[in-house]
């Protein structure tokens, strides 16, 4: 058997070995003549999976160790008969964590402030308890959801960007359908929002319209804006990167924990498929420590929110991702390829917390010592 992977999925390397040649390539670059004769391929996002490449392959499989996959085109991979899987909530509480840093280095009083979610599956479920942590009032847009479940505890588009402080995105790319999201944040979705309000954006590029966008931060409409994500990315211009308080290159869910889980996700379907039965269980092991003190002591720290803001920039401070970007955005993809070891907030545990503060902490993942 032989299997072709992305060369920068992480936990990866010696996994199927035993049991099958495995040929490693930058994602970008793999090709038709590179798959010809493999029966699976496991990618990240940046490899288009479509016709063009797979057409005339032996791939029986595909593999994404991503939560999304708008990089394979469904309808080209049905017509071809092969079959694929990516990693639904891998890196979900990654993107949590990567909400909550934003929160903390926000300078503004954030208990009773309103968030809007656009999207609440995996993803969104969870910053949903992340800004719960911080006091804020929750918003729920989720019309699929909606539709399928009742409207009990969903609002409607417009009320969430007339109420809310906070609006962040984390819908999947949908370019059709009964629920389009390509250019969801457009002109009408800005002229909507309450004036002064943050716009966060951490699900896809694609799903703001970048004009739209750079006309609203032009008038003044927005408090602020975070993007992980962007339109064009990785050349995304400078004038979209000086339109927002917070841009990173598409790291939100790039925790060490989120890319074993993704990889691990990758492997048991793969290993199921191939029918390689010692890798069905398998589960990335080895996990790197973090680079800071894994204990967070937060004596005389007295209020909730101190202490929140202390222990989330402790384990992850956006700011120094923003910077980095700032400082140099044509290294939008190496930044992305040897990004540090992020260990998500269950790997931290706190002492000397305040009580008041303690379930606050937990609903956030931290341990308490």
């Amino acid at each position: 058997m032989k299997i072709v992977a992305d060369d920068r999925i992480p936990f990866l390397r010696g996994v199927f070995e035993p049991f099958a040649r495995v040929t490693y390539l930058p994602g970008k670059q793999i090709s038709p003549a590179d798959i010809v004769d493999a029966d699976a391929l496991i990618v990240r996002t940046r490899t288009r999976c479509d016709r063009a490449l797979l057409q005339g392959s032996a791939v029986r499989f595909v593999a994404t160790a991503t939560i999304g996959f708008d990089h394979i085109s469904v309808n080209d991979l049905q017509d071809l008969g092969i079959e694929w899987s990516n990693a639904p909530g891998c890196n979900a509480v990654s993107v949590k964590n990567y909400i909550a840093s934003a929160l903390a280095a926000m300078d503004m009083p954030l208990a009773g402030k309103t968030m809007g979610i656009v999207g609440v599956g995996h993803v969104g479920s969870r910053v949903a308890k992340a800004a719960e942590a911080f006091g804020m009032n929750v918003l729920l847009n989720d019309p699929p959801r909606a539709e399928k479940e009742g409207t009990a505890g969903f609002v409607p588009l417009d009320e969430v960007l007339a109420k809310s402080d906070i609006v962040t995105l984390h819908v999947p790319l949908e370019s059709g359908g009964k629920y389009p999201t390509v250019n969801l944040a457009d002109r009408e979705f800005f002229r909507k929002m309450r004036s002064g309000a943050w716009f966060f954006n951490s699900c896809r590029g694609e799903a703001v319209d970048r004009n739209a966008f750079l006309c609203a931060a032009a008038a003044g409409k927005l408090g602020g804006a975070l993007m992980d994500v962007w339109p064009g990315e990785p050349d995304m211009g400078q004038e979209l990167i000086d339109a927002v308080r917070f841009g990173t290159p598409h790291i939100a869910g790039y925790s060490a924990d989120g890319k074993a889980n993704g990889t691990s996700a990758a492997v048991r379907y793969i290993a199921g498929k191939l029918g390689i039965s010692e890798l069905l269980n398998w589960k990335a092991a080895g996990i790197p420590d973090s680079v800071f003190s894994k204990d967070i002591d937060l004596a005389g720290v007295t209020s909730v929110d101190a202490a929140l803001r202390s222990a989330v920039l402790h384990a992850y401070d956006i700011r120094r991702d923003a910077e980095a970007l700032r400082n140099d955005p044509g290294a939008f993809e190496a930044l992305r390829g040897s990004y540090w070891v992020r260990r998500e907030f269950s790997a931290y545990t706190v002492h000397n917390a305040p009580a008041q503060a303690e379930k606050a902490l937990r609903m956030l993942d931290f341990n308490i010592g």
